[in-house]
């Protein structure tokens, strides 16, 4: 009898940490300097700064150019938002270093319960996964959850409010320990 209790002690902590939720990091964003450029900066678990990503001003068509960088600064790759089109959806799209493209990402509008849904697909328009934001909540919170093409979480990201010095901390959660993005 002992063994049992012992045995299904054991599978209940096994269970309880396959579903718990493991930091992966954190990204913080700066308040806009005075080339309009925004920097947010990403860490992982430990503090360690893994790259950057800097969001300049809108361009005369009004698309929007994020920069992404390595810990050495060396560019990774591009993100370029355009604007809303007629159905209030907005289509991002990624590039790598080299120029190519490889997915996009489009969000469209708040749904009746606050809700917006960007869908994420590869250089072949297949769906990689979703993100969906809810409303803020009352401490000034904002959750994103993040679901592979299957519809499984696969981790959250939540914003805090700004803080006293214009900065905004996004802490990134994995349900399996592993990139919670899905593009």
């Amino acid at each position: 009898m002992k063994k049992y209790f012992v045995t299904l002690a054991v599978i209940m902590f096994a269970s309880i940490s396959i579903f718990a939720q493991r930091n992966v990091g954190t990204s913080t964003t700066s308040h806009t300097d005075i080339f309009g450029n925004t920097v947010t900066t990403h860490r992982d678990a430990y503090g360690r700064t893994t790259g950057t990503s800097t969001t300049g001003r809108a361009d005369i068509f009004g698309n929007t150019t994020t920069t992404h960088r390595d810990a050495y600064g060396n560019t990774i790759g591009t993100s370029t938002t355009g604007k809303s089109d007629i159905f209030g959806n907005t289509t991002t799209t990624h590039r790598d270093s080299y120029g190519n493209s490889t997915g996009t990402s489009t969000t469209g509008s708040a749904d009746i319960f606050g809700n917006t849904v960007t869908t994420h697909r590869d250089t072949y328009g297949n769906s990689t996964g979703t993100s969906t934001t809810g409303s803020t909540d009352i401490f000034g919170n904002t959750t994103t959850t993040h679901r592979d093409a299957y519809g499984n979480t696969t981790g959250t990201s939540t914003t805090g409010s700004t803080d006293i010095f214009g900065n905004k901390t996004t802490q990134q959660k994995s349900n399996t320990g592993n990139s919670i993005w899905t593009w």
